[in-house]
């Protein structure tokens, strides 16, 4: 059995080999800014890919303990620090630097109805949107010095019967955003990531992915523009855990009967019993990092 047959996560940080910094094709820094721990992990060609199992492209991923309860000086740290990150990707995707004339389009990803999966949609009711000003109010749209921000949640394949990609694409396609950025929640691997680790990804997402329900990605090739991957961890696969659990405790063969208690609990998913509070704060704080990023 390898890592791989019980280890769901959508973070790139948790699926890289120890000897990372000895593979070819792939480039990895680590600093801590403030407090926070920044990785900056960029995958270079297809066998670096395959060994990571993540797409070619570059991956910044922010980690404190316990994020939804940062607050003061430390939660204004981290705002800071996300969007800053936020602003740098989007300035190497798009090739130009945020003013009044740029736009984004931001989609809220998830099932809003289910608290651990309403991140996506709750980051995007949030966001003070400008869009519709620069047009019909543009003295109030260069007062607020924002770019034009646009939002929406395209809910889940099983309430609205359509791909959100095909509803993202529709939007962008109206909106014409030089960059749309994809909010949503996150699997991992380890219980402390959850909800303390922010992944930034300039290849967009792939709903579903760390939970086993792939839909088609949200990326530059379905939806025409450059897509920011935005997301926040906030389940563990059952069987993940249990598995985590036995190599932390150097358990590595894995009898039948353990196989099929794996099994059996695979499908099954784990969130932190503070879960609305999670949603709530974590969400506030990534609809703040991207109007700080995106301010002119």
């Amino acid at each position: 059995m390898t890592n791989s047959a019980y280890s769901r996560t959508d973070l790139a940080c948790e699926t890289r080999p120890a000897d990372l910094p000895a593979m070819p094709g792939v480039r990895s820094r680590e600093t801590n800014e403030n407090g926070i721990a920044v990785s900056d992990l960029i995958i270079a060609d297809e066998e670096a890919a395959r060994l990571i199992g993540k797409p070619i492209g570059r991956y910044v991923t922010l980690s404190r303990p316990k994020l939804w309860q940062v607050s003061g000086e430390d939660y204004d740290h981290f705002r800071d620090c996300l969007a800053e990150h936020l602003r740098s990707l989007a300035v190497g995707m798009t090739g130009r630097r945020p003013d009044s004339s740029f736009g984004v389009l931001v989609a809220g990803l998830g099932n809003r109805d289910i608290t651990a999966d309403a991140i996506g949609p709750q980051t995007a009711q949030k966001l003070a949107v400008t869009r519709h000003l620069r047009d019909r109010e543009p003295e109030v749209f260069a007062a607020i010095g924002r770019c034009a921000l646009s939002a929406l949640s395209p809910g889940v394949l099983g309430q609205t019967g359509i791909e959100t990609v095909e509803l993202i694409r529709g939007a962008a396609e109206n909106a014409a955003p030089d960059l749309v950025i994809a909010v949503d929640a996150l699997a991992a691997r380890a219980c402390e990531r959850l909800a303390s680790t922010v992944q930034l990804c300039d290849r967009g997402i792939e709903p579903g992915s760390g939970v086993g329900n792939h839909r088609r990605p949200i990326c530059r090739e379905t939806v025409g523009v450059p897509v920011l991957g935005l997301g926040v961890p906030t389940v563990v696969d059952s069987s993940t855990l249990v598995y985590d659990a036995l190599g932390r405790a150097g358990i590595g063969a894995i009898s039948d009967e353990l196989r099929a208690v794996l099994e059996n609990g695979r499908g099954f998913f784990v969130s932190p019993k503070e879960s609305d509070v999670i949603t709530a704060h974590l969400s506030t704080l990534l609809a703040e990092s991207i109007e700080q990023a995106f301010a002119v």
